[in-house]
C-alpha cells in the first residue's frame, strides 16, 4: 500500500448541522417507535435524534458515484473520500480514536489483499464496513478477555474528543449507546449513523434481517430507558 494509507487524520466529529426528516420509520423498516415522547408519525424523540446522527457522518450514500470496476479507481480514491467514515464508525463501536483508527487501518489492509477480487466499487465499501464491524468485535473481545485493560486516555477517549463539539442532544444519545449490547450498538450505528438499510446491515453484521429488524426496535426500546434513567 503506497504513502496515502499513512498518516493521521483529525478524527473527532464536526459540529451536528441541523437534519431534516431522519431515518427512523423509514417504510416501516427499523425504528419502531418507543418511549420518550412521540412526534409526527408515531416517531419517538430518542429515534429522532438517531436519525439526526446521520448529519455527523462525512459520507453521503445519496452523493456516492455509481458502482464503478475497481480497476475504474484507486485504493488510495476510496482510502481518501471513505476513511474518516469509517473511523467515525469505529469510534461510535469501540470508543476511543486510537482503536478505530487501528480497526480501519487493518480494514484497508485486508481491503488491499482482496482488491483485484471486488466487482465494483459498492463491493469493495461493503468490504470496509463488514471488516470494520468484525475489527471493532474483535477489539471489545479483546478488552474483555484482558486480565487488566486500561481505558483510554481522556486525551484520545471519545467523551474528550469526539464528543466535545456534538451538540448535548447527540452526546446524551451516544454516551447511552455505550451501554447497550455491543449488537445492539452495532445496528443502531449502522443504521443511523451509516444510513444503511436493513439488508445492508444484514451482510455487514452477518444478521439476518429479521433478526436486524428485531434487534434495532429493542435497542432503540432499552436506549430511551437509559436516557429516562440518566434525567431521573
Amino acid at each position: 500500500m503506497n504513502q496515502a494509507m499513512n498518516g493521521p487524520q483529525q478524527a473527532g466529529f464536526p459540529a451536528a448541522q441541523p437534519h431534516a426528516g431522519g431515518y427512523a420509520n423509514n417504510g416501516g423498516g427499523i425504528g419502531a417507535s418507543h418511549s420518550g415522547g412521540h412526534g409526527p408519525g408515531g416517531e419517538s424523540a430518542v429515534e429522532r435524534t438517531l436519525g439526526s446522527l446521520r448529519s455527523l457522518n462525512p459520507i453521503d450514500p445519496a452523493a456516492l458515484p455509481a458502482p464503478a470496476e475497481p480497476q475504474s479507481l484507486t485504493i488510495d480514491d476510496l482510502y481518501r473520500s471513505h476513511r474518516m467514515g469509517m473511523v467515525r464508525l469505529a469510534i461510535l463501536l469501540v470508543d476511543d480514536i486510537a482503536s478505530a483508527e487501528d480497526v480501519v487501518q487493518e480494514a484497508f489492509a485486508g481491503l488491499y489483499k482482496q482488491w483485484g477480487s471486488l466487482r465494483d466499487t459498492a463491493a469493495a465499501i461493503g468490504y470496509l464496513r463488514t471488516a470494520v464491524v468484525n475489527g471493532s468485535r474483535s477489539m471489545l473481545r479483546r478488552r474483555r478477555t484482558a486480565r487488566a485493560y486500561t481505558p483510554p486516555d481522556p486525551g484520545t477517549a471519545r467523551s474528550a474528543e469526539s464528543l466535545a463539539i456534538m451538540s448535548a442532544e447527540h452526546r446524551a444519545v451516544v454516551e447511552a449507546m455505550g451501554e447497550l449490547a455491543p449488537r445492539q450498538r452495532e445496528v443502531l450505528v449502522l443504521r443511523y449513523y451509516g444510513g444503511l438499510s436493513e439488508s445492508e446491515i444484514a451482510e455487514a453484521t452477518g444478521l439476518s434481517k429479521g433478526t436486524v429488524k428485531s434487534t434495532a426496535s429493542r435497542a432503540v426500546a432499552k436506549l430511551g430507558d437509559i436516557m429516562k434513567q440518566s434525567l431521573s
